[in-house]
Protein backbone atom coordinates (compact mmCIF):
# COMPACT_ATOMS: atom_id res chain seq x y z
CA UNK A 1 0.00 0.00 0.00
CA UNK A 2 1.11 3.65 -0.96
CA UNK A 3 2.07 5.98 1.33
CA UNK A 4 -0.97 8.24 0.24
CA UNK A 5 -3.01 5.41 0.58
CA UNK A 6 -2.08 5.02 4.47
CA UNK A 7 -2.70 8.32 4.67
CA UNK A 8 -6.42 8.60 3.47
CA UNK A 9 -7.49 5.40 5.66
CA UNK A 10 -5.74 7.46 8.52
CA UNK A 11 -6.98 10.75 7.78
CA UNK A 12 -10.32 10.92 10.32
CA UNK A 13 -7.88 9.00 12.56
CA UNK A 14 -6.00 11.91 12.35
CA UNK A 15 -8.65 13.75 14.38
CA UNK A 16 -7.57 11.70 16.94
CA UNK A 17 -4.44 12.87 17.11
CA UNK A 18 -5.41 16.37 16.55
CA UNK A 19 -7.50 16.07 19.83
CA UNK A 20 -4.58 15.48 21.96
CA UNK A 21 -2.88 18.88 21.88
CA UNK A 22 -6.37 20.51 21.70
CA UNK A 23 -7.49 19.20 24.97
CA UNK A 24 -4.09 20.11 26.14
CA UNK A 25 -5.07 23.81 26.20
CA UNK A 26 -6.46 23.52 29.22
CA UNK A 27 -3.44 23.16 31.06
CA UNK A 28 -1.68 25.80 28.96
CA UNK A 29 -1.11 29.45 30.02
CA UNK A 30 -3.78 31.20 28.16
CA UNK A 31 -3.67 34.82 26.11
CA UNK A 32 -0.11 35.88 24.60
CA UNK A 33 2.00 33.47 26.58
CA UNK A 34 0.42 30.25 25.55
CA UNK A 35 1.87 28.21 23.37
CA UNK A 36 0.18 26.88 20.08
CA UNK A 37 0.13 23.64 18.20
CA UNK A 38 -1.07 22.95 15.10
CA UNK A 39 -0.83 19.29 15.20
CA UNK A 40 -0.35 16.61 12.96
CA UNK A 41 -3.47 17.52 10.43
CA UNK A 42 -1.47 20.16 8.15
CA UNK A 43 1.04 17.91 7.13
CA UNK A 44 -1.15 15.10 6.37
CA UNK A 45 -2.84 16.82 4.31
CA UNK A 46 0.28 18.00 2.26
CA UNK A 47 0.79 14.64 1.43
CA UNK A 48 -2.55 14.41 -0.71
CA UNK A 49 -1.34 17.54 -2.91
CA UNK A 50 -0.19 17.26 -6.28
CA UNK A 51 3.92 17.72 -7.17
CA UNK A 52 3.73 21.57 -7.18
CA UNK A 53 5.57 24.64 -6.01
CA UNK A 54 2.79 25.22 -3.40
CA UNK A 55 3.31 22.01 -2.10
CA UNK A 56 7.49 22.15 -1.65
CA UNK A 57 7.02 25.65 -0.03
CA UNK A 58 4.02 23.70 2.65
CA UNK A 59 6.46 20.78 3.55
CA UNK A 60 9.30 22.96 3.98
CA UNK A 61 7.08 25.12 6.83
CA UNK A 62 6.03 21.11 9.00
CA UNK A 63 7.53 21.38 11.91
CA UNK A 64 7.70 25.08 12.40
CA UNK A 65 6.53 26.50 15.71
CA UNK A 66 3.17 28.43 14.74
CA UNK A 67 2.16 32.00 15.21
CA UNK A 68 -0.99 33.23 15.83
CA UNK A 69 -2.56 34.86 12.82
CA UNK A 70 -5.62 37.07 11.99
CA UNK A 71 -6.19 35.05 8.45
CA UNK A 72 -7.35 32.27 10.77
CA UNK A 73 -10.79 32.49 11.62
CA UNK A 74 -12.21 29.71 13.90
CA UNK A 75 -15.85 28.91 12.82
CA UNK A 76 -17.98 28.01 16.06
CA UNK A 77 -14.96 27.07 17.50
CA UNK A 78 -12.90 23.68 15.86
CA UNK A 79 -16.05 21.96 15.41
CA UNK A 80 -14.50 19.69 13.12
CA UNK A 81 -13.54 17.61 16.80
CA UNK A 82 -15.63 19.92 19.45
CA UNK A 83 -19.42 20.86 20.17
CA UNK A 84 -19.62 24.11 18.67
CA UNK A 85 -19.90 27.01 20.59
CA UNK A 86 -18.37 25.64 23.73
CA UNK A 87 -15.53 26.55 25.92
CA UNK A 88 -13.55 23.59 24.71
CA UNK A 89 -13.52 24.72 21.02
CA UNK A 90 -13.00 28.00 21.61
CA UNK A 91 -9.75 26.59 23.56
CA UNK A 92 -8.78 24.40 21.17
CA UNK A 93 -9.55 27.17 18.28
CA UNK A 94 -6.99 29.39 20.47
CA UNK A 95 -4.71 26.56 21.02
CA UNK A 96 -4.32 26.48 17.42
CA UNK A 97 -3.55 29.48 16.49
CA UNK A 98 -6.99 31.67 15.22
CA UNK A 99 -6.74 34.97 16.11
CA UNK A 100 -10.34 35.27 15.56
CA UNK A 101 -12.85 33.19 16.98
CA UNK A 102 -16.52 32.81 16.52
CA UNK A 103 -19.67 33.52 18.46
CA UNK A 104 -22.38 33.33 17.04
CA UNK A 105 -25.81 34.89 19.03
CA UNK A 106 -28.88 34.67 19.53
CA UNK A 107 -31.21 34.85 22.79
CA UNK A 108 -33.36 32.92 25.76
CA UNK A 109 -36.76 33.88 26.52
CA UNK A 110 -35.55 36.36 28.98
CA UNK A 111 -33.67 38.19 26.57
CA UNK A 112 -30.14 36.98 27.52
CA UNK A 113 -27.63 36.75 24.53
CA UNK A 114 -25.77 33.25 23.91
CA UNK A 115 -23.61 31.19 21.60
CA UNK A 116 -25.05 29.19 19.06
CA UNK A 117 -25.22 29.06 15.54
CA UNK A 118 -29.24 29.17 15.22
CA UNK A 119 -31.88 29.78 17.66
CA UNK A 120 -33.70 26.60 17.46
CA UNK A 121 -31.00 23.78 17.23
CA UNK A 122 -31.30 22.87 20.60
CA UNK A 123 -32.59 19.70 19.28
CA UNK A 124 -29.50 18.80 17.52
CA UNK A 125 -26.28 20.63 19.67
CA UNK A 126 -27.29 20.16 23.05
CA UNK A 127 -28.56 17.55 26.05
CA UNK A 128 -32.11 18.97 25.96
CA UNK A 129 -33.96 16.58 25.03
CA UNK A 130 -32.82 13.74 27.83
CA UNK A 131 -34.11 16.55 30.20
CA UNK A 132 -36.92 17.80 31.33
CA UNK A 133 -36.27 20.76 29.60
CA UNK A 134 -37.75 18.82 26.25
CA UNK A 135 -41.35 19.30 27.35
CA UNK A 136 -40.89 23.17 26.74
CA UNK A 137 -39.62 22.81 23.29
CA UNK A 138 -41.31 25.02 20.35
CA UNK A 139 -42.20 21.41 19.02
CA UNK A 140 -41.52 18.80 21.63
CA UNK A 141 -41.15 15.10 21.11
CA UNK A 142 -43.90 12.93 19.76
CA UNK A 143 -43.36 9.60 22.11
CA UNK A 144 -46.89 8.55 20.82
CA UNK A 145 -44.89 8.41 17.56
CA UNK A 146 -42.69 5.74 16.21
CA UNK A 147 -40.49 8.23 15.23
CA UNK A 148 -41.07 10.86 17.96
CA UNK A 149 -38.06 12.94 16.72
CA UNK A 150 -38.56 13.59 13.23
CA UNK A 151 -40.77 17.71 13.95
CA UNK A 152 -38.54 18.03 17.18
CA UNK A 153 -37.91 21.71 17.53
CA UNK A 154 -36.09 22.80 20.29
CA UNK A 155 -35.14 26.76 20.41
CA UNK A 156 -33.00 29.09 22.69
CA UNK A 157 -36.35 31.25 23.32
CA UNK A 158 -38.00 28.01 24.62
CA UNK A 159 -35.80 28.30 27.78
CA UNK A 160 -34.55 30.64 30.39
CA UNK A 161 -30.92 31.96 31.04
CA UNK A 162 -30.83 30.10 34.06
CA UNK A 163 -32.08 26.94 32.07
CA UNK A 164 -29.94 27.07 29.31
CA UNK A 165 -26.94 26.99 31.29
CA UNK A 166 -28.14 23.66 32.47
CA UNK A 167 -27.62 22.51 29.11
CA UNK A 168 -24.54 20.55 27.90
CA UNK A 169 -23.02 21.05 24.04
CA UNK A 170 -22.42 17.70 21.82
CA UNK A 171 -21.71 17.30 18.43
CA UNK A 172 -24.46 18.75 15.94
CA UNK A 173 -26.70 15.81 14.86
CA UNK A 174 -30.12 14.05 15.23
CA UNK A 175 -31.20 11.68 13.15
CA UNK A 176 -35.65 12.33 12.03
CA UNK A 177 -35.99 8.57 11.52
CA UNK A 178 -35.21 7.66 14.91
CA UNK A 179 -37.43 5.18 16.95
CA UNK A 180 -35.33 5.95 20.69
CA UNK A 181 -33.48 9.20 21.71
CA UNK A 182 -30.26 6.75 22.05
CA UNK A 183 -30.83 6.37 18.18
CA UNK A 184 -31.37 9.92 17.64
CA UNK A 185 -28.20 10.74 19.04
CA UNK A 186 -26.34 8.63 18.02
CA UNK A 187 -23.22 8.83 15.58
CA UNK A 188 -22.58 4.92 14.63
CA UNK A 189 -23.43 5.68 11.33
CA UNK A 190 -21.56 8.89 10.91
CA UNK A 191 -17.81 9.52 9.54
CA UNK A 192 -17.90 11.67 13.01
CA UNK A 193 -18.37 8.34 15.27
CA UNK A 194 -15.27 8.57 17.10
CA UNK A 195 -16.67 11.73 18.26
CA UNK A 196 -19.76 10.34 19.78
CA UNK A 197 -18.67 11.00 23.92
CA UNK A 198 -17.29 14.57 23.23
CA UNK A 199 -19.56 17.09 24.97
CA UNK A 200 -18.99 20.94 26.06
CA UNK A 201 -19.75 23.85 27.97
CA UNK A 202 -22.40 26.14 26.62
CA UNK A 203 -21.66 30.12 26.73
CA UNK A 204 -23.50 33.36 27.23
CA UNK A 205 -22.45 35.41 24.91
CA UNK A 206 -21.08 38.10 27.46
CA UNK A 207 -19.30 34.85 28.69
CA UNK A 208 -17.46 34.56 25.32
CA UNK A 209 -16.08 37.99 25.80
CA UNK A 210 -14.51 37.22 28.82
CA UNK A 211 -13.11 33.68 27.25
CA UNK A 212 -11.85 35.79 24.16
CA UNK A 213 -9.89 38.53 26.35
CA UNK A 214 -7.69 35.51 28.42
CA UNK A 215 -7.18 34.05 25.11
CA UNK A 216 -6.03 37.46 23.23
CA UNK A 217 -7.71 36.89 20.36
CA UNK A 218 -10.40 39.50 18.69
CA UNK A 219 -14.22 38.53 18.39
CA UNK A 220 -16.06 37.93 15.48
CA UNK A 221 -20.12 37.56 17.21
CA UNK A 222 -22.55 37.27 14.37
CA UNK A 223 -26.07 38.34 15.13
CA UNK A 224 -28.42 35.59 13.87
CA UNK A 225 -31.67 35.73 12.48
CA UNK A 226 -34.40 35.36 14.97
CA UNK A 227 -37.06 32.47 14.43
CA UNK A 228 -39.29 33.62 16.28
CA UNK A 229 -41.95 36.58 15.40
CA UNK A 230 -40.32 39.83 16.00
CA UNK A 231 -40.66 42.02 17.86
CA UNK A 232 -40.12 39.70 20.34
CA UNK A 233 -42.87 39.23 23.15
CA UNK A 234 -44.40 42.45 22.12
CA UNK A 235 -41.26 44.74 22.80
CA UNK A 236 -38.08 43.56 21.94
CA UNK A 237 -37.42 44.84 18.34
CA UNK A 238 -34.61 43.74 15.72
CA UNK A 239 -32.78 47.19 16.54
CA UNK A 240 -32.72 46.37 20.56
CA UNK A 241 -31.18 43.08 19.76
CA UNK A 242 -28.66 44.44 17.39
CA UNK A 243 -27.87 47.10 20.26
CA UNK A 244 -27.87 44.37 22.99
CA UNK A 245 -24.89 42.68 20.74
CA UNK A 246 -23.19 46.09 21.21
CA UNK A 247 -23.96 46.99 24.42
CA UNK A 248 -22.00 43.74 26.28
CA UNK A 249 -18.63 45.10 24.07
CA UNK A 250 -19.11 48.27 25.90
CA UNK A 251 -19.86 47.23 29.28
CA UNK A 252 -16.63 44.48 29.13
CA UNK A 253 -14.61 47.71 27.80
CA UNK A 254 -13.55 46.03 24.52
CA UNK A 255 -11.47 48.30 22.27
CA UNK A 256 -14.29 48.12 18.93
CA UNK A 257 -10.69 47.61 16.70
CA UNK A 258 -11.33 44.09 18.20
CA UNK A 259 -14.87 43.10 17.36
CA UNK A 260 -15.82 42.40 13.73
CA UNK A 261 -19.84 42.24 14.01
CA UNK A 262 -21.15 40.41 11.29
CA UNK A 263 -25.06 39.29 10.00
CA UNK A 264 -26.87 38.19 6.65
CA UNK A 265 -28.59 41.28 7.14
CA UNK A 266 -27.61 44.12 5.74
CA UNK A 267 -30.28 45.92 7.52
CA UNK A 268 -27.98 45.18 10.67
CA UNK A 269 -24.90 45.74 9.27
CA UNK A 270 -26.38 49.52 8.17
CA UNK A 271 -27.93 50.06 12.21
CA UNK A 272 -24.38 50.06 13.53
CA UNK A 273 -23.07 51.81 11.26
CA UNK A 274 -25.12 54.52 12.02
CA UNK A 275 -26.07 53.61 15.91
CA UNK A 276 -22.26 52.62 16.43
CA UNK A 277 -20.05 53.51 14.02
CA UNK A 278 -16.86 52.67 15.80
CA UNK A 279 -18.06 49.08 15.89
CA UNK A 280 -20.08 49.37 12.42
CA UNK A 281 -16.60 50.74 10.53
CA UNK A 282 -15.70 46.99 10.40
CA UNK A 283 -19.24 44.94 10.33
CA UNK A 284 -18.88 42.57 7.96
CA UNK A 285 -22.16 41.77 5.85
CA UNK A 286 -22.48 38.16 5.09
CA UNK A 287 -23.27 37.53 1.43
CA UNK A 288 -25.87 34.87 1.50
CA UNK A 289 -27.07 36.37 -2.28
CA UNK A 290 -26.62 32.08 -3.51
CA UNK A 291 -28.64 32.55 -6.68
CA UNK A 292 -25.81 34.91 -7.96
CA UNK A 293 -23.54 34.17 -11.04
CA UNK A 294 -20.47 35.11 -9.59
CA UNK A 295 -19.39 35.54 -12.84
CA UNK A 296 -21.69 38.17 -13.46
CA UNK A 297 -21.55 40.11 -10.22
CA UNK A 298 -22.72 43.33 -11.98
CA UNK A 299 -26.45 41.91 -12.07
CA UNK A 300 -26.58 41.86 -7.82
CA UNK A 301 -28.47 44.04 -5.89
CA UNK A 302 -27.14 45.97 -4.35
CA UNK A 303 -23.79 46.09 -6.51
CA UNK A 304 -20.61 46.47 -4.69
CA UNK A 305 -19.80 49.54 -5.59
CA UNK A 306 -23.57 50.71 -3.97
CA UNK A 307 -22.06 48.27 -1.21
CA UNK A 308 -19.06 50.43 -1.01
CA UNK A 309 -21.19 53.61 -0.84
CA UNK A 310 -23.46 52.73 2.10
CA UNK A 311 -20.77 52.51 4.21
CA UNK A 312 -20.02 48.50 4.27
CA UNK A 313 -16.48 47.73 4.60
CA UNK A 314 -16.10 43.69 4.85
CA UNK A 315 -18.04 41.29 2.76
CA UNK A 316 -17.84 37.65 3.84
CA UNK A 317 -18.91 35.14 1.01
CA UNK A 318 -19.04 31.25 0.89
CA UNK A 319 -15.51 30.27 -0.83
CA UNK A 320 -16.94 29.31 -4.16
CA UNK A 321 -18.74 32.63 -4.70
CA UNK A 322 -15.06 34.03 -4.85
CA UNK A 323 -12.96 31.37 -6.86
CA UNK A 324 -13.62 30.26 -10.90
CA UNK A 325 -11.42 28.10 -13.27
CA UNK A 326 -9.49 28.87 -15.99
CA UNK A 327 -8.04 26.50 -18.13
CA UNK A 328 -8.38 24.14 -14.84
CA UNK A 329 -6.44 26.76 -12.76
CA UNK A 330 -8.49 28.46 -9.57
CA UNK A 331 -8.19 31.93 -10.66
CA UNK A 332 -10.72 35.03 -8.78
CA UNK A 333 -13.95 34.92 -9.74
CA UNK A 334 -15.48 37.89 -11.19
CA UNK A 335 -17.37 38.76 -8.05
CA UNK A 336 -14.15 38.92 -6.39
CA UNK A 337 -12.57 41.29 -8.67
CA UNK A 338 -15.87 43.24 -8.55
CA UNK A 339 -15.60 43.23 -4.83
CA UNK A 340 -11.77 44.02 -4.45
CA UNK A 341 -12.58 47.40 -7.17
CA UNK A 342 -15.22 48.57 -5.23
CA UNK A 343 -12.30 48.56 -2.15
CA UNK A 344 -14.13 46.01 0.36
CA UNK A 345 -12.21 43.96 2.15
CA UNK A 346 -12.74 40.16 1.70
CA UNK A 347 -13.89 37.21 4.29
CA UNK A 348 -14.02 34.04 3.19
CA UNK A 349 -15.71 30.57 4.75
CA UNK A 350 -15.79 28.03 5.28
CA UNK A 351 -12.17 26.06 4.93
CA UNK A 352 -12.65 21.90 6.41
CA UNK A 353 -16.26 21.96 6.39
CA UNK A 354 -17.02 19.83 3.88
CA UNK A 355 -15.30 16.59 4.94
CA UNK A 356 -13.65 14.73 2.21
CA UNK A 357 -12.74 16.83 -1.05
CA UNK A 358 -11.79 13.33 -3.05
CA UNK A 359 -15.36 14.28 -5.12
CA UNK A 360 -15.12 17.87 -5.88
CA UNK A 361 -15.71 19.10 -2.34
CA UNK A 362 -19.07 19.68 -2.24
CA UNK A 363 -20.95 22.55 -1.93
CA UNK A 364 -18.22 25.03 -0.42
CA UNK A 365 -16.37 24.10 -3.70
CA UNK A 366 -19.07 23.69 -6.12
CA UNK A 367 -17.40 26.66 -9.11
CA UNK A 368 -14.28 24.81 -9.06
CA UNK A 369 -15.03 21.14 -8.43
CA UNK A 370 -13.19 20.11 -11.82
CA UNK A 371 -10.05 21.24 -10.01
CA UNK A 372 -10.48 20.05 -6.72
CA UNK A 373 -9.19 16.09 -6.81
CA UNK A 374 -8.23 15.23 -2.43
CA UNK A 375 -8.42 16.87 0.56
CA UNK A 376 -5.18 18.65 0.54
CA UNK A 377 -6.62 20.63 -2.07
CA UNK A 378 -7.67 23.04 0.50
CA UNK A 379 -4.68 24.47 0.72
CA UNK A 380 -4.63 24.97 -3.04
CA UNK A 381 -7.86 27.15 -2.45
CA UNK A 382 -6.60 28.77 0.24
CA UNK A 383 -3.73 29.55 -1.67
CA UNK A 384 -6.04 30.88 -4.75
CA UNK A 385 -7.62 33.16 -2.07
CA UNK A 386 -4.57 34.51 0.10
CA UNK A 387 -2.57 35.29 -3.17
CA UNK A 388 -5.16 36.08 -6.08
CA UNK A 389 -7.97 37.36 -4.28
CA UNK A 390 -6.07 39.01 -1.31
CA UNK A 391 -8.73 37.76 1.61
CA UNK A 392 -8.57 39.13 4.98
CA UNK A 393 -8.77 35.17 6.57
CA UNK A 394 -11.06 32.82 6.02
CA UNK A 395 -13.13 31.00 8.25
CA UNK A 396 -12.40 27.23 9.30
CA UNK A 397 -13.75 24.12 10.85
CA UNK A 398 -10.19 23.37 11.66
CA UNK A 399 -8.36 26.36 12.50
CA UNK A 400 -4.90 24.60 12.60
CA UNK A 401 -5.26 24.17 8.90
CA UNK A 402 -5.30 27.85 7.89
CA UNK A 403 -2.78 28.86 10.77
CA UNK A 404 -0.52 26.87 9.30
CA UNK A 405 -0.85 27.92 5.63
CA UNK A 406 -0.87 32.06 7.26
CA UNK A 407 2.42 31.26 8.96
CA UNK A 408 4.08 29.37 6.19
CA UNK A 409 3.28 32.58 3.64
CA UNK A 410 4.21 35.22 6.13
CA UNK A 411 0.45 36.23 6.85
CA UNK A 412 -0.37 37.57 9.76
Amino acid sequence: MTRKNDLKEGLLASLSVASVFAVSVFSATVGAEQTLDVGSRPAELIEFMQPSQLQTKLQSCVGQAPLKSDFSIAHRGAPLQYPEHTVEGYRAAAKMGAGLVECDVTFTSDKALVCRHSQCDLHTTTNILESPLAEQCSVPPDLSSNTPYKDVKCCTSDVTLAEFKTLTGKVDHGNKNASSLEAYYSLADTPKSALQDVTGKLMTHRESIDLFKSLGVKMVPELKKPQVEMPYQGNYTREQYAQALVDEYLEAGVNPADVFLQSFDLNDVHYWLRKAPAFGQQAVWLDGRFDIDPAQPESARPSMAELAQSGVNFLAPPLWMLLALDDQQIVPSNYARAAAAAGLDIIAWTAERSGSLNNGGGWYYKSVTDAIKNDGDVFVALDAMASQVGVRGVFSDWPATTTFYANCMGIK
